[in-house]
């Protein structure tokens, strides 16, 4: 295996390279059909070629010209066509598959209906800031587990106001070195192919939604990285067909988006829409992973 592809940086750094990778994918989104070369998306970046191919394989895995190929409309019809066995198994064997974000966890566990009815009444979150390979994100635990990862995007105020939105009875206290060692523990699975489940420092998640909300996270938790799923199968997945607009809605509402992995969910025509946090961050996450489970697949 080359190291030097597969090795994740840590979040900070990656976290610094995403804010000039967003740029270079959003230039290469808007104007992939022209095929612009390194130059063009260095410029898009605003850094030399030398300095932006070395920041991007970093961050990628590999080069800006191989992860075009991520980004177009193309892959992501053909994305939707090939996860169709993968996600006919993903869904008959559960969550425990090899490889899976969700091998890390202990327990995955939803709210009481009288918890939900209290609204965190009585609970305390613990809420910091940390980096991440996707940029800053906001972390709230519980005593019980994590109940919350979202992108902050410049605005720390706005991700910890819909934070308190979802729990509004819950008290609330900060400690960002305890959110870093979360995020530090989320995102070390995307560079670890060996995670197992009887590791010893695992994460615990405790899910607030409905009971259609909480069926849908589910069913996008037995989504595999690397591959994606339309709206309308989805709906499917979860006994609903015809209601691709309402799942879309639950999706929508997911409380950890990184971990409940709704940026694997796209348009029936491979369109990258529908993202709390932007489609530039969900091409860039989808890209990356789509590249990490190809270059694992080769290796």
């Amino acid at each position: 295996m080359n190291n030097d592809v597969m090795n994740f940086p840590d979040c900070e750094t990656a976290a610094r390279d995403y804010a000039r990778v967003e740029a270079a994918i959003r230039y290469l989104a808007e104007n992939y059909l022209e095929q612009p070369g390194l130059g063009e998306m260095a410029m898009a970046a605003g850094l030399s070629e030398a300095h932006f191919q070395k920041m991007f394989t970093r961050w990628a895995g590999l080069s800006p010209k191989r992860f075009v190929q991520y980004l177009t409309l193309e892959h992501a019809k053909q994305a939707l066509q090939e996860s169709q066995s993968v996600l006919d198994v993903s869904f008959d064997v559960g969550l425990s598959g090899p490889g899976r974000l969700h091998d890390l966890f202990v327990a995955c566990e939803a709210m009481t209906p009288g918890e939900y009815k209290a609204m965190g009444g009585g609970l305390e979150i613990i809420y910091g800031f940390a980096p991440s390979p996707f940029g800053e994100c906001l972390v709230g635990e519980t005593d019980r587990g994590g109940c919350g990862i979202s992108f902050v995007d410049g605005d720390r105020d706005a991700a910890l106001d819909d934070l308190k939105g979802r729990w509004p009875g819950a008290e609330f206290r900060r400690d960002d070195k305890r959110a870093v060692h979360t995020a530090n523990q989320v995102y070390a699975v995307y560079g670890n192919t060996e995670a197992k489940s009887d590791d010893k420092d695992k994460l615990r998640l405790v899910l607030k939604g409905t009971n259609f909300q909480l069926r849908v996270w589910e069913a996008l938790m037995r989504i595999p990285s690397g591959c994606v799923t339309s709206y309308d199968n989805l709906a499917l997945r979860v006994g609903k067909p015809g209601a691709a607009r309402a799942v879309a809605g639950a999706v929508a509402r997911n409380p950890l988006g990184p971990i409940v992995p709704c940026h694997r969910v796209i348009r029936s025509t491979g369109a990258i829409t529908g993202y709390y946090w932007g489609p530039d961050r969900k091409r860039a996450i989808l890209g990356w992973e789509a590249a990490r489970e190809a270059t694992r697949a080769a290796a």
